[in-house]
């Protein structure tokens, strides 16, 4: 999504080190790779092009001009400025396009070229920077990031939500869900072994590399793996985290579990689990959500895998249960922490994820290997069923199948 300022509270102490045994004092600056990244034209233009993405929030705002017509609106992380355009098309009054990267003066220069400079003020600060004589109306943002959380740029849409938006006042989004479903890809998960036989190697020009196997292992499981996931790989209904923009709490954005315990649906090897998500604009005229499902259109976000280092024989019925277990670090993603066990078997496996601002995207020619006996994709889920009793503050912050409620 478009990006703002830097972490709310990112010195604090919760957060982890990207990397075990390395301090965060010799980290490189991650939120200068991060503005830097973000206010180049290419990287701007690859997330313009994710037509999904664009058509979603263009409707989001058009279609519920109510919402947005003579209203002051913020945008937080404006990018080029096209939610703000958007939110001047359909008759706000005043639009606080905030945006921290040099992306600032190309949105100013495009607010000028398509007549929006007397409605669209830039403001090229943090998010956390900014002070404005009054609160607003409606808060705009597209704080997403691959497999929802990270970039963390959410903490900067929450802080936006304390420090400038009315009592009341609306959120485009408003709420999320984070999926987690169990999948088998044995081409995918070979490949990852593969790419260690280089250290292998008992005679590279007459030395022994075989000692640094091991950590290349590591290394290679603990990288996501983002990219499409085919539905046919998943073997069982996801479970769903969900987030209630209107009430969710800093802290417990960086630190959560999703708890999960799925039902196998027959013979296969479970070699890890894909993430994804949707999330709500919750107009009065009319509610759009945006989807990352695999079932659905393939945005920029596509999908998440987290591979466990020994995959997991599952047959019919056996039921997998365990936890990931989300907690931030210091280069603006996450240490995810995955534990399963088949509680038919006893067998256990685990691994550590870690994400950040500039994610290691492992693209496959052979995307996904079917099970050994071709699970049937779990059945796409009805977009609103995980949004019923959204409101409610209790469910910022709950777990559920995504069967449940419907």
């Amino acid at each position: 999504g478009q990006r703002l300022g830097s972490m709310a509270d990112s010195n604090d102490c919760g957060t982890l080190p990207a990397l075990s045994g390395v301090s965060a004092e010799v980290l490189p600056d991650k939120d200068k790779i991060y503005f830097n990244d973000y206010s180049t034209l290419i990287q701007q233009q690859g997330m313009l092009q994710d037509t999904v993405r664009t058509s979603i929030y263009q409707f989001a705002i058009l279609e519920n001009g109510l919402d947005f017509a003579g209203k002051s609106v913020l945008d937080v992380g404006a990018g080029t400025g096209i939610l703000s355009f958007f939110a001047a098309r359909a008759g706000a009054s005043r639009v606080y396009a905030v945006e921290a990267s040099g992306m600032a003066r190309n949105a100013e220069k495009l607010a000028a070229a398509n007549g929006f400079d007397d409605v669209v003020q830039v403001i090229n600060k943090r998010v956390e920077a900014v002070h404005l004589d009054e609160k607003v109306d409606v808060l705009i943002s597209e704080p997403l990031g691959i497999a929802l959380v990270n970039e963390r740029m959410l903490e900067s849409y929450l802080a936006a939500r304390d420090q400038l938006l009315k009592p009341g006042g609306k959120l485009f989004p408003d709420f999320a869900c984070m999926y987690v479903a169990p999948f088998s890809d044995d081409a995918l998960y070979n490949e990852q072994v593969a790419k260690t036989t280089f250290w292998s190697q008992n005679s590279f020009y007459g030395f022994n590399l075989n000692c640094l196997r091991e950590e290349a292992l590591a290394f290679y499981f603990s990288q996501p793996v983002v990219g499409p996931v085919s539905p046919q790989s998943l073997l069982a209904a996801p479970v769903v985290k969900q987030f209630n923009f209107n009430t969710l709490t800093i802290p417990e954005l960086k630190k959560f579990t999703i708890p999960f315990q799925f039902c196998m649906g027959g013979m296969s090897m479970l070699h890890g689990f894909a993430l994804w998500f949707d999330c709500r604009f919750p107009g009065s005229q009319r509610h759009i959500y945006l989807s990352t499902a695999p079932h659905e259109p393939l945005t920029h976000w596509y999908q998440v895998r987290a591979l466990l280092r020994s995959p997991i024989p599952v047959g019919q019925d056996h039921v997998i249960v365990g936890e990931l277990q989300f907690e931030a670090n210091e280069a603006r993603g996450y240490n995810i922490g995955v534990k399963c066990h088949n509680a038919n078997t006893g067998m256990s496996a685990e691994n550590t994820v870690i994400t950040q601002c500039a994610l290691h995207h492992f693209q496959y020619t052979s995307q996904t290997s079917s099970g050994m006996y071709n699970q049937p994709a779990a059945a796409p889920q009805p977009q609103p069923a995980a949004y019923l009793n959204a409101g409610s503050p209790s469910d910022s912050n709950s777990t559920q199948s995504a069967t449940d409620k419907i």
